[in-house]
This record gives structure tokens, C-alpha cells and sequence, in this order.
């Protein structure tokens, strides 16, 4: 580190280019230096929000620990990696000095000059040190643009040791037998997702490789899927889509659903360890075999990075690299693995032994002789290879097979064949109109910035989102902001479209019913309801024919004390033999009883004016008879505390149950827990009540070294504490 960073300044000149736009001042270009006896440079720094405070203190490290003197006063800001990119390419200007981003967005800022490339000493030290997947996919045509910050974004098998003996995890053959001999799922990504569906013609030697200049820009592209080595790996998918045991999810959380395997990646291993326990078993992807020869499955590789805004000012910019690389370096990379369990990319690092002890990063280093990284892939591939996995499927011998290829390579070679108008046009895309997110309405311009698309017939609960070439570089969602949320589709009818841009990253998406249409049969009718009449709370039974009328309200109240909210009606006439439960939305899918939620009816046994208090959080259900004293109690309500985490997924699995010690006092059971683990309680399993280090609603707690931890809260103070156990 030291050596580089005395290359870098030696290198550097002062007094020399006072702007250097998207140009060179990472590394042997001429750049100002910071000025001897140091400077002070006010910046910004982007990052995810759970990297945040370990940012803070790593910049504040490396003001204390650089030689030259230098002291950043940074303001790091929570923007997660995929809204940084997107900020970052519509005013580079205003975007943050320092942003951490993922790999797919590299082209994309390349493009719109937003990282500044690294000079040649810079470069060779990052290609030195770093994994070569995270080098490569920081690289645009010869240059380097960016900083390698993990090497952990790929995908291997978990799988259930209680279904699968260890000996069968090589054989792709063993695993299916296994699972359909024990009724048990085996999910696999292959019929929604070109990411996963690439890992069969990897393991046969193909190739997708999408060739850039130095600029970003998507000249070519080596493409060897359809082929005689593609055909073999179309054989190998379709032993696994033809069996009735194939799930087609990347979830962990289907081991709760009946699965035995699962291919996925790190980020789910706390969900798979929440729901197996001992019985999980982590490793590299099976092997298939097709005539005689055996083929290990592939899969992509990726990573974060770390990207520096170009400068005006050539001796910040020079500076920012320093800093740059001190993020970056073993030391900060170790550190982040041990409070975020980032994967480094640093190689020193990924030797560390402790790193060499993770579970899914000894699967990753299993699978990673057989990875393919995951260069800069131009946004419509994944649309295309994506139906590769449902035309294999439907095929019904090695024509049809050979078809699906075909298709495929038919499409890829169209990429290079769009004119400009084609790459400019805006489109609808969804679950629509008997298709699944693999067909492009098209819209036309109306006026300037405004696009109209033809009529739609859509049904209740599709979905659907605008986007721009056919691709999903550029896309709107139902908020009106870059790759947002799906538009969902709230009743049937014919519809137009509408999109209006507003600027590069927001837009305005309008849906105007022209015309009826109705649901398909066993379709859910349109729900009419606000959403304030959705979550109230009322009174239903024999007083209102069980919802032939209004039920009578409850609303909120503080007559009664409670930790709790607390609902009430107005006082009501109830007859002797009347009965009556408590619902929410005027239907039956949230309701309680006497003896709870889902319960028996509530049976009046003296005719009277009463008042109702129900509780939402905990179920309970009192009455006040009008002329006496003294709360009638029909449920005394379910008061559940837990745990919850990333020790659970955050409530994939069951939360950690919780004791009374005394009145308003909750205490775990010891609970293993590891350095940059975070936790809060909440009750009864649901968020509408829960505390955190600094009271309701709180922050999470967050662990500072691994141990064994006694959960505490502590609710006349509303905080929850961990103590050694």
C-alpha cells in the first residue's frame, strides 16, 4: 500500500491540469498532488446503509494513519448500491466523491463518465491484488475504472443432510433420484432467471461475452451457446426441468416448503441455517452427465465495487484514490468481512483464515474453478436467455432442443441488428395479456417526452413496468422512479398507458381505462376498498346479519390503559343470545373470538348496553356493561415476545422466544450470536409492535463480537439490551 501510494504522488505533478474531467488521476497521470504538510478536502461519500458507520470510522482511520498529511471531513450517506449508480449517471456532478455500486452498472457509468479511470501504476497494483474476476469485471475495454470491494455474488447448493448423503452432492443424477424418492423439492433458477439458466452452458465450455470499447459502449459479442457443446448442455437442463421434484426459485426459504436443495448464494445462509440447523450442507454445483461424459455445472461470478467521481480540482482527485485504495485494501476489506460478512476481493484477504472458515465462501472458493465472470452484459440478454429454460421443457426430443438454441441465437443476433429508433423506443412489459415478462408492447410519442401505448386488456393483479429498447437498463416502475417497483393492476378493464418523462431518472406512469373487460373465471374480483377501510377494525354479528349491514366501528380510545393501542366501539344495544365476533376489512381473513384469533363466537348471556375494547396487537377482547363496574373479560389477548434477526432471516424462521423475569421485564434463553449480527424484539411474530436499542420502532442492536448473548427488554424503558450469558 505504502508503495503505491508513494508511486502515485511521486507520479502526480502540482500546479499541473486544474480539471481533469473523466480523465486520469488515480495513478501515474498528471494530476496535482496533495500539498505537503497536507490537505483537507471536504467530500461525499455513498454507501449501503448498513456499511455506514464502519465507513465513518475506516475514513477516520486513514486520517490518522496517511503519511501525506491528508483529512477528508466526509459526509457518509446511506444510498444503496443500485440507487447510487442511477444518481451518479443523471448529474455526476452532484453525486457522491466515493460510491460504492454493483458490477451490472459499470457499463452504464462508464458511459455517462461518472468514474474516474485509474492510471497505469494504480491499475497494475489493483490487478496485482485483487481476485481476477473482480479486476475483470472492473475493466472497460484495456482500462480499469473502478476499485474491487467484494468477490462474493455467485451461486452454489445448499442442500438437506437429513434427505441427501454427502457422497450424492456431486451428481446432479443422485440429487434428483434423493429428492424423488423422498418427495422433496430440488429448486433450481431455470425457467425465470438467464443468471442461473447460463450455469448448464458454462459447464459444457460456452461462452456469452459482450465485447465493449473503452467508452461503455456495446460493440460485439462472443456468443457460443448455440452449438454442439450448447445442445449438450439443453440435454443436461432438461433431466432436472422434466422431473416433477423441480422447483424453478432460488430461495432458501423453500426448505420450509419442502425442498432438499437449494442454488443460491451467501446472502441466503442464515435464512438455510435458520430452517436446517446441522442438517445444512453447503458445497460447489453437481456434475451432469450426458453420453458417457461427465460436466461440472458453472455459474457466474460477481462483486461490488468501489467508484471515484472525477474531479475538478486534480489534487482531491489524487487524494480520493488514496483513499480509495485504503477502503479497498486488506486490512478494510478484512474488517468489513468481520462486521458485514462481505466477501473480499483483496486476495490477502480471501487467505485470511477466518474468511477460509465461512461456509458459503468455502462453497464459492469450491465453485470458483468453474465461474464465469460476469462481465458487462447489455440489458437485453437477460431477456432472452431467460425462455431458453422453458423452450428446453417444452422440447420433446434434439430437434426441439435444437429449436430453443436456435431461437435464442436468433434473438442475440437481432441485438446488433436494432437501429437507433429501435433502441429508442419505450415499451410495456409484464405479466400481461397471456405473457410473462417476454414481450414489449409498443408505445408511441405523442408529444415531446410523452408516450402512449395501444390498448391493453389487463386483469386484476397483473403487473407490469415501461421500458426503454428492450432493455432493462433504462426502467421505470409504478413510483415513477428508475427501476422501481412494479405497476400492479387493480381491476380488469381495456387500458392505455401512459409514460412521461420528467427528467433521466423519473417519470410519470399513468393507466387510464378506456374500456371493460372482465377477470377470468377464479380470478379475485376487483378489491374497491381504501386502504383505510381495509385495516379498520369493527363489530360483526347477529346485530348487523353478519355483515349484511355495516359492522359497527371500533376506533381508538383511551379510556383504558395499555401498552397497546387500544379500539373501542360506541355503546351498542346487545339482545340476550346475540352473537358476535371482531373482523378487520369487513371480512373474515383477520378475525377474533372468544378464544382468540380465528375463535368462537362471543355469545351474549344478558341483554344490555355494552362497550367493546379490543386490542389489535395482542387480540384482547373486553367489555363494560353500562351501569356496572368492572371490565367484563372475554379473551385476555396473546402477548409473545421474540427475537428476530439476521439470526432468522429476519423472521424467515420462527423468532427466538422470550420469558417473563417479572412485570415488564423479557428475557431470552442464551442465543450463539456473531460479531455484526443485528436483532430487535418484536410481538407475536408481526412488526406493528416491536423495540430496538433506542426504544420503539428503534435502531437495531448490533452485535460487536461473537458470543453467547442473553436477550433483554426491558419495556418501562422501551430499549432491548444483550448481555454475555
Amino acid at each position: 500500500m505504502k508503495k503505491l501510494l508513494a508511486l502515485l504522488l511521486a507520479l502526480a505533478m502540482v500546479f499541473s491540469l486544474a480539471a481533469c474531467g473523466g480523465g486520469d488521476n488515480g495513478g501515474d497521470q498528471p494530476a496535482a498532488a496533495p500539498a505537503e504538510g497536507g490537505d483537507t478536502y471536504d467530500i461525499v461519500v455513498w454507501v449501503p446503509d448498513l456499511a455506514v458507520d464502519l465507513t465513518k470510522k475506516q475514513i477516520n482511520d486513514f486520517n490518522e494513519k496517511n503519511e501525506y498529511g491528508i483529512t477528508f471531513n466526509a459526509t457518509v450517506e446511506p444510498v444503496s448500491e443500485a440507487v447510487a449508480a442511477n444518481n451518479m449517471i443523471t448529474d455526476v456532478e452532484a453525486g457522491g466523491d466515493i460510491f460504492f455500486f454493483a458490477q451490472d452498472q459499470f457499463a452504464r457509468l462508464v458511459q455517462a463518465g461518472a468514474l474516474n479511470k485509474l492510471g497505469t501504476e494504480a491499475a497494475a497494483h489493483v490487478a496485482e491484488v485483487n481476485d481476477p474476476s473482480a479486476v475483470k469485471a472492473a475493466t472497460s475495454g484495456e482500462e480499469i475504472f473502478a476499485y474491487p470491494l467484494t468477490a462474493d455474488n455467485g451461486y452454489f447448493m445448499y442442500y438437506d443432510k437429513s434427505v441427501i448423503p454427502d457422497a450424492d452432492a456431486d451428481s446432479l443424477e443422485a440429487l434428483i433420484k434423493d429428492c424423488e424418492d423422498a418427495g422433496k423439492y430440488f429448486a433450481f433458477e431455470t425457467n425465470t432467471s438467464a443468471w442461473y439458466i447460463a450455469s448448464w452452458f458454462f459447464a459444457t465450455g460456452c461462452v456469452s461475452e459482450w465485447i465493449t470499447d473503452n467508452d461503455g459502449k456495446f460493440i460485439s459479442i462472443k456468443d457460443t451457446f448455440n452449438s454442439p457443446e450448447g445442445l449438450i448442455s439443453a440435454k443436461g437442463m432438461k433431466k432436472l426441468v422434466d422431473s416433477p421434484i423441480h422447483l424453478s426459485s432460488s430461495s432458501a426459504s423453500e426448505f420450509s416448503s419442502g425442498a432438499a436443495v437449494v442454488v443460491s448464494g451467501i446472502w441466503d445462509f442464515e435464512t438455510a441455517k435458520g430452517i436446517l440447523g446441522d442438517n445444512l450442507g453447503v458445497t460447489d454445483l453437481p456434475s451432469f452427465e450426458v453420453d458417457g461424459q461427465s460436466y461440472h455445472l458453472g455459474s457466474f461470478s460477481g462483486c461490488k465495487l468501489l467508484g471515484v467521481k472525477p474531479q475538478a480540482d486534480a489534487g482531491k482527485g489524487a487524494a480520493l484514490h488514496l483513499l480509495a485504495q485504503y477502503l479497498t485494501s486488506e486490512e478494510a476489506e478484512l474488517e468489513r468481512f468481520n462486521a458485514l460478512s462481505w466477501g473480499p476481493a483483496n486476495k490477502d484477504a480471501q487467505a485470511n483464515e477466518a474468511v477460509q472458515a465461512n461456509p458459503g465462501l468455502v462453497a464459492l472458493a469450491l465453485q470458483a474453478p468453474y465461474a464465469t465472470v460476469q462481465g458487462n452484459i447489455e440489458g437485453s440478454w437477460w431477456d432472452i436467455a431467460k425462455v431458453i429454460g422453458d423452450d428446453v421443457k417444452a422440447a420433446t426430443d434434439d430437434a426441439g432442443l435444437q429449436a430453443a438454441l436456435d431461437n435464442y441465437a436468433n434473438k442475440i443476433d437481432a441485438v446488433f441488428q436494432r437501429t437507433e429508433e429501435d433502441l429508442n423506443a419505450w415499451g410495456v412489459i409484464g405479466s400481461i395479456c397471456g405473457t410473462n415478462w417476454d414481450t414489449d408492447f409498443p408505445m408511441t410519442e405523442k408529444e415531446p417526452g410523452v408516450f402512449v401505448s395501444e390498448e391493453l386488456e389487463l386483469h386484476t393483479g397483473d403487473e407490469f413496468k415501461v421500458r426503454q429498447g428492450a432493455s432493462w437498463t433504462t426502467n421505470f416502475g409504478a413510483d415513477g422512479s428508475l427501476d422501481g417497483p412494479n405497476f400492479k393492476v387493480e381491476g380488469p378493464g381495456i387500458y392505455v398507458v401512459t409514460l412521461k418523462l420528467i427528467d433521466d431518472t423519473t417519470a410519470e406512469i399513468t393507466l387510464e381505462k378506456v374500456g371493460d373487460a372482465e377477470d377470468p373465471e377464479g380470478a379475485e374480483p376487483e378489491d374497491t376498498r381504501t386502504e383505510e377501510e381495509k385495516n379498520a377494525w369493527g363489530v360483526v354479528g347477529t346485530i348487523n346479519g353478519w355483515g349484511e349491514n355495516p359492522d359497527v366501528p371500533l376506533t381508538p380510545t383511551e379510556e383504558i390503559e395499555s401498552l397497546f393501542p387500544v379500539l373501542a366501539t360506541e355503546p351498542i344495544e346487545l339482545a340476550e343470545g346475540d352473537e358476535i365476533k371482531i373482523r378487520q376489512g369487513a371480512e373474515w381473513t383477520n378475525n377474533f373470538g372468544a378464544t382468540g384469533k380465528d375463535g368462537d363466537n362471543i355469545k351474549i348471556e344478558e341483554a344490555g348496553t355494552y362497550t367493546i375494547f379490543f386490542e389489535p396487537a395482542t387480540g384482547k377482547i373486553d367489555m363494560l356493561k353500562d351501569g356496572e363496574e368492572g371490565l367484563i373479560s372475554i379473551f385476555e389477548g396473546v402477548a409473545n415476545w421474540g427475537v428476530v434477526g439476521t439470526i432468522n432471516g429476519w423472521g424467515e424462521t420462527d423468532d427466538l422466544p422470550m420469558t417473563a423475569e417479572e412485570t415488564g421485564l423479557f428475557k431470552s434463553e442464551p442465543i450463539e450470536l456473531k460479531a455484526g449480527d443485528e436483532i430487535k424484539v418484536r410481538l407475536n411474530g408481526a412488526w406493528d409492535i416491536n423495540f430496538g436499542a433506542d426504544g420503539r420502532d428503534g435502531a437495531n442492536v448490533k452485535v460487536e463480537e461473537d458470543g453467547s448473548y442473553i436477550v433483554i427488554l426491558d419495556l418501562a424503558t422501551g430499549t432491548v439490551t444483550i448481555e454475555k450469558a
